[in-house]
């Protein structure tokens, strides 16, 4: 298995790990009260030669946009390498911009950044209050669903998988949870995470629980194929090579 690329992981760790801040704050009420800021504030990472994106938090929601030219907060980041540590915790970064704002980088988004975290490795006891566990594989959904498309542009075997894709829109779902769209063209993956009007193929799990299992590796995908528990329909293609990025989805967010 090739070493794990730091480009590709520094496009995880932005738009799918902090980018699940997104649907944090549309699913818990204290990561809303966190992100109600009177005036909207944008936390922008600019990362050499990687990833460049900003997080704006406003009236109890979080956006996501391409770049950081207008953040309220920037971020600079010398390398990939870097910018992972400060998801794995090993590197503090400096602001180049908004010092005044420092306290909102330390205070809110510190502690909006660490329910986060409190979800998605959420420890065993935890999971046993069935609507914490519920809201912490949707936000592992949204991960995973980020995850492919950036694996699919950035990743050497990934890439190699989306030139296999043909054009149109993939649908990801649980039964009665999340849904999202893979939205391929000319073999560039993009993820859409609200539900596709005209999905070319899907491929939805049966329940919560199943989704649950899977997330964390307790069940084969292929089995659940098998069995009915994982639904597949439409152009089966597609299915076929979003399962082998996926492959590669675990080996990164491990």
């Amino acid at each position: 298995m090739p070493e794990l690329d730091a480009r590709t992981l520094a496009c995880i760790n932005l738009y799918a790990v902090l980018g699940a801040l997104e649907n944090l704050c549309e699913i818990d009420g204290e990561a809303r009260r966190l992100a109600s800021v009177r005036k909207p504030i944008s936390v922008g990472f600019d990362v050499k030669d990687g990833p460049s994106a900003t997080l704006t938090f406003q009236e109890g929601k979080c956006t996501l946009r391409e770049g950081c030219r207008d953040c309220t907060i920037r971020l600079p980041f010398s390398s990939c390498e870097k910018f992972n540590g400060l998801i794995d915790g090993t590197v503090t970064p400096v602001p180049s911009r908004g010092f005044l704002h420092i306290g909102f980088l330390l205070g809110r988004f510190t502690k909006l950044t660490d329910l986060l975290t409190r979800y998605l490795k959420a420890p065993a006891e935890e999971l046993t209050d069935p609507e914490f566990k519920e809201k912490s594989t949707t936000l592992m959904f949204y991960v995973i669903v980020a995850a492919l498309s950036q694996i699919g542009n950035e990743d050497f075997i990934g890439r190699f998988s989306a030139s296999h894709i043909v054009d149109g829109i993939v649908q990801l779902s649980v039964k009665g949870g999340p849904c999202a769209g893979i939205r391929v063209k000319d073999g560039h993956m993009e993820t859409v995470k609200r539900r596709p009007k005209k999905p070319r193929a899907v491929m939805e799990f049966e329940s919560m629980e199943l989704a649950r299992r899977l997330f964390d590796g307790d069940v084969n995908s292929v089995a659940c194929i098998g069995t009915g528990e994982i639904r597949m329909g439409g152009m089966i293609s597609m299915v076929d090579n979003i399962n082998r990025i996926l492959d590669r989805v675990s080996v990164y967010l491990a």
